[in-house]
């Protein structure tokens, strides 16, 4: 068995390559991207956008600074009235984005209080996800997710309410199934088990936190918290796990089994996986730059990563560029704010500092020594700060992608809502052109 194996691995670098010139040949958008790296526009959506450049009438493009809108909201604005009443804003932020409009007061204050109600698990539920064995928290989600399917009595009921319903169940069930998978993880390694039940009249942020580590936690730390959800609730149709789910929803599938694809996408280390390559980063330029103040010596190790000579030699400076933001990403401008006062509060300002500089001179050896070349303009995104936030609250490393997608299954239930809405239903089926030509059959006893 393993010399089939072995021969068929070998294969693949010859029967699986496919030459880069090939899509420019066949006019074939790699990776849905135009040559400048912008999208390809394959759908319309009323839920979220994403702005990080101007067409001109030319047709070429142009660089402003980046905006994130909620239903047409600007995501700065949702922050700051949150900020401005002192208060939480992600279960504003969920029910804007699933119900198109802002809440008044007492839609609110009934709405966050059905969330935190349905926080709290069946036991049936709750040992069950202890029970799972792994060594990923993601993959426990993923599993428990597709176990739901088996509690839903109407589970493959795709009407309005229903669909609501389900939504609803699975965003306040998210932190909880986290919190559990975690401690149950740790449990497994011999370490204490604890199961903490939802608290009653407190927020998502504030509960997670609790169930994550009872009372080790401050008001910032809910705070900021409550800031990053609100941050990663949405990030327009075209994200990868976002379309995910919009193509597995569009082939009729129940949502338990969409919502599992989108948090497969998101698993992978190019998508939520981002701000821990952020945090292995910062630590190898820490380990390799003795002062921290000196810039000449922070752009000697950042100009070794970027010709990759050194960290990972993949050339690449983790947190630094994203796909549509060019000036700027208001995730990551909120959350640096939020995060200095933070760092501040646990005595951690002087390695803030340093993550300001790196952020500030990655910027700048990137565009000289790569930007020029590509016309790229890049800055940080909100993934260069975001690991850095989870520890300095004292979250494990194994949730920082699963705190993205408990988050993120707000923005993918509202998506999978309104491409299940469309009047005229069409599976998503987009077209692969054939490179590989056309082969003679040779029967068995002539090979």
């Amino acid at each position: 068995m393993d010399k089939i194996i072995k021969k068929i691995s070998e294969t693949i670098h010859t029967t699986t390559l496919l030459d880069p010139e090939l899509f420019k040949t066949y006019n074939v958008k790699r990776g849905l991207r135009n040559e400048d790296h912008t999208g390809v526009v394959v759908g319309l959506t009323k839920v979220g956008d994403v702005v990080g450049y101007e067409r001109l009438q030319d047709g070429s493009t142009r660089a402003i600074p980046g905006k994130l809108l909620y239903r047409g909201i600007s995501v700065e604005d949702i922050v700051r009235g949150a900020q401005k009443e002192n208060r939480v804003g992600f279960e504003e932020t969920i029910f804007l984005i699933l119900a198109g409009f802002l809440p008044n007061k007492e839609e609110l204050s009934a709405f966050s209080k059905l969330l935190n109600q349905t926080m709290d698990l069946k036991q049936k539920i709750t040992m069950h996800i202890i029970d799972l064995e792994g060594f990923d928290v993601m993959n426990i989600l993923a599993r428990s997710v597709l176990e739901l399917y088996t509690f839903d009595k109407h589970a493959d009921d795709t009407s309005d309410e229903n669909l609501v319903k389900q939504s609803l169940n699975l965003i306040a069930a998210f932190p909880t199934i986290i919190a559990y998978a975690y401690n149950a993880l740790c449990h497994n390694k011999g370490q204490s088990l604890h199961i903490r039940h939802p608290k009653k009249g407190v927020s998502l942020a504030e509960n997670f936190l609790y169930m994550m580590k009872g009372s080790g936690y401050t008001p910032l730390d809910v705070k900021i918290l409550d800031l990053s959800m609100m941050l990663h609730a949405d990030h327009g149709g075209g994200n990868n796990s976002t379309f995910t789910v919009r193509v597995t929803s569009s082939a009729g599938t129940d949502t338990y089994s969409a919502i599992a694809a989108g948090i497969g996408s998101l698993k992978g280390p190019l998508h939520g996986g981002a701000n821990l390559k952020v945090v292995d980063m910062m630590k190898d330029i820490k380990k390799n730059v003795k002062n921290w103040k000196d810039i000449d010596e922070v752009d000697a190790y950042l100009q070794k990563i970027l010709r990759k000579e050194a960290y990972n030699k993949s050339g690449l400076i983790y947190g630094i560029g994203h796909a549509i933001y060019t000036i700027s990403d208001p995730r990551a401008v909120l959350l640096k704010e939020m995060a200095r006062e933070l760092a501040k509060e646990k005595g951690r300002l002087k390695e803030f500092e340093f993550y300001n500089l790196i952020e500030e001179r990655a910027v700048h050896n990137f565009m000289e020594l790569k930007g020029k070349s590509s016309n790229k303009l890049v800055c940080a995104n909100v993934d260069f700060y975001s690991g850095f936030v989870y520890e300095m609250i004292g979250l494990p490393k194994e949730i920082y992608t699963p705190l993205f997608a408990m988050a993120r299954i707000v923005g993918w239930t509202a998506h999978r809502i309104e491409e299940l809405n469309f009047k005229e239903r069409r599976i998503i089926r987009p077209a692969y052109k054939n490179a590989g030509g056309t082969n003679e059959y040779v029967t068995l006893g002539r090979r």
